[in-house]
């Protein structure tokens, strides 16, 4: 069985956040077999990717195959850049792997098959880029199945955020029907939720992220740049993403600026420029500049660090199909603050790991004075946290959960 991975974007383009992550851990997984089963079972892995690296472009070798990290990687040059990545050549590449695989290399036009390739499987990451789309009408020409991570693109959300009259066309003249061919897989309940209200798949699988916990990353202590040092005796709240609209920052600062405890707030991570200064500006408006610690963004090996020193991680996203953050920070002890828009609040809310608001400024302000004073309940996450996300995410469980849903795939006779 050949499974070809479609992304966008790829290792090391971490200006992406959280998918980036995600995408290349389970391909990493995949590719490195931890048993003689696993070796003997015939996953041939592929990434197709394109050299997107936000407003730049990654300086790697294109076209031919190249490992990255145990995984064989093709990076193609885009035409466009974020958020269409328009890439002719990933497009030519996808179709001579598909020809490959089927044994069809003499033909030059692009019929459909008669006879579906059940041993190959198009994985594709994201939508609304032309990569995701295109490469799924290109599977779909050839009767290859397709299994989609939308990673949060299909939401009410993501269809009315930036973009979206394109968006809507698009959907409405090929996005829909190429949606209905698809396998989908979810990461969590909300996201299949999410996606079960705008289109009916072939089928739908839900399935956690892999995430990288802090037995997996070399651990360097991270040390808080000079001046941005934390006072002992504060609630010390820490943000770790990418800084853009859907991540309810506003909210979060008119929620803290009613706050009568004494805190300190680190915001860890990237985004566009513009939209920082006006969240600075903002910070500034309400008095809390002074209190808030902007870092910029941090390594894996240093996050993990850094999210130890914090008493509480707090995400209070208007939609999240699952957020990696999470599970990261509780890997290390650190209790959580999430919105109910955030996929993983159903799993903070069962194991206790937390506090869940609604997108609500005054409810975003009880729910942290709540964490503020329930010291006893975050001494009691910090002790639990980091065995019960061990336990949940660790290991091989996760990765033989994909595997098995690609061979139920595999061994369907028609798509």
């Amino acid at each position: 069985m050949k499974i070809i991975h479609i992304s966008a974007s790829y290792k090391p383009a971490y200006i992406y956040g959280g998918p980036i992550q995600s995408v290349a851990k389970l391909c990493e997984a995949i590719a490195a077999p931890s048993d003689k089963r696993e070796a003997e079972s015939g996953v041939d892995l592929q990434v197709l990717t394109t050299t997107a690296n936000g407003a730049s472009e990654l300086d790697v070798s294109i076209i031919k195959p190249i490992l990255v990290h145990g995984v064989k990687v093709s990076y193609f040059k885009r035409w466009t850049k974020d958020h269409s990545h328009f890439s002719p050549g990933l497009l030519w590449g996808l179709r001579k792997e598909i020809l490959r695989c089927t044994q069809d290399d003499k033909n030059t036009k692009i019929p459909k098959l008669q006879t579906p390739n059940s041993k190959l499987i198009i994985h594709i990451h994201a939508w609304w880029n032309l990569v995701s789309v295109l490469s799924c009408l290109v599977a779909k020409c050839y009767g290859v199945q397709v299994v989609l991570s939308p990673r949060g693109m299909l939401t009410a959300y993501s269809q009315h955020n930036r973009s979206s009259f394109s968006k809507k066309t698009l959907h409405k003249l090929i996005g829909k029907k190429l949606l209905q061919y698809c396998h989908i897989h979810a990461t969590s309940e909300q996201e299949k939720r999410d996606i079960l209200e705008i289109i009916t798949p072939r089928s739908i699988t839900v399935i956690p992220n892999l995430v990288n916990l802090t037995s997996e990353v070399p651990s360097t202590r991270y040390t808080v740049s000079s001046g941005n040092n934390l006072e002992p005796s504060s609630f010390k709240l820490i943000f770790l993403s990418r800084i853009e609209e859907k991540k309810g920052l506003e909210l979060l600062f008119d929620a803290i600026s009613l706050l009568d405890i004494d805190w300190q707030l680190t915001i860890a991570g990237s985004g566009k420029k513009e939209y920082i200064d006006s969240l600075q500006v903002k910070a500034q408006s309400l008095k809390l500049d002074h209190r808030i610690n902007w870092i910029g963004q941090v390594s894996d090996q240093d996050k993990y660090g850094l999210m130890a020193k914090h008493d509480l991680l707090v995400l209070t996203s208007f939609n999240e199909n699952f957020a990696n953050v999470v599970i990261e920070s509780l890997s290390v002890g650190t209790p959580v603050l999430v919105s109910d828009q955030v996929g993983l609040s159903d799993y903070v809310s069962e194991k206790q790991l937390g506090w869940i608001s609604h997108l609500d400024i005054q409810d975003i302000k009880a729910q942290l004075s709540n964490a503020f004073s329930n010291h006893e309940k975050r001494q009691k996450i910090q002790q639990l946290a980091p065995e019960i996300i061990r336990k949940d995410f660790g290991g091989r469980l996760l990765v033989n959960r994909y595997l098995e849903m690609y061979k139920g795939l595999s061994n369907e006779q028609g798509v």
